[in-house]
């Protein structure tokens, strides 16, 4: 699957886009659309700056890995496209967590894929995503409101940002 303009458009409303490198709430360094990394995967640092080109084209290339993770992850999921828009933008924010071990970093290993997996209509999904609102064990609003947002477009099809 791809990515609609309405994923993009949910990850863009959250992350929104700043061209001059800044630490988010968890301290880590951030430019553009909330990327912590190029495409060279070397890591945004103090001082960076992009042009508004550079932030988009960087936006398109590290979306699509974050695709790509969650296509790997759903391999053998029908889901609809409103469902795989949530999980991209869900991955994009929390990470796409595809590694060996069992502890839940970020989409790979959540209880939120493992219903999904399970039954993509299963009620407690969009419960799983408020799971996911904290940065150094803090309640942040931001991501409160991106994890209702997210499971109101897994649920309904509907972006609705503001809660």
């Amino acid at each position: 699957m791809t990515l609609s303009e309405k994923g993009a458009a949910l990850i863009k409303e959250f992350e929104q886009c700043r061209l001059e490198a800044y630490q988010d709430k968890a301290g880590v360094w951030t430019i553009g659309w909330g990327n912590t990394f190029y495409e060279n995967d070397k890591r945004v640092k103090q001082g960076d700056k992009v042009a508004q080109w550079r932030a988009d084209d960087l936006f398109k290339r590290i979306v699509q890995r974050f695709v790509n993770d969650v296509n790997v992850l759903t391999k053998d999921t029908v889901l609809q496209q409103q469902q795989f828009d949530a999980l991209v933008s869900f991955a994009y924010n929390v990470g796409s967590d595809i590694d060996l071990d069992k502890i839940a970093e970020g989409l790979g290993d959540s209880a939120l894929l493992k219903y999904v997996l399970a039954n993509p209509e299963d009620p407690r999904i969009p419960g799983e995503f408020l799971k996911w609102n904290k940065s150094n064990k803090k309640v942040l609003a931001g991501l409160t409101r991106r994890r209702q947002a997210e499971a109101h477009l897994y649920t309904t099809g509907e972006l609705k940002c503001y809660f």
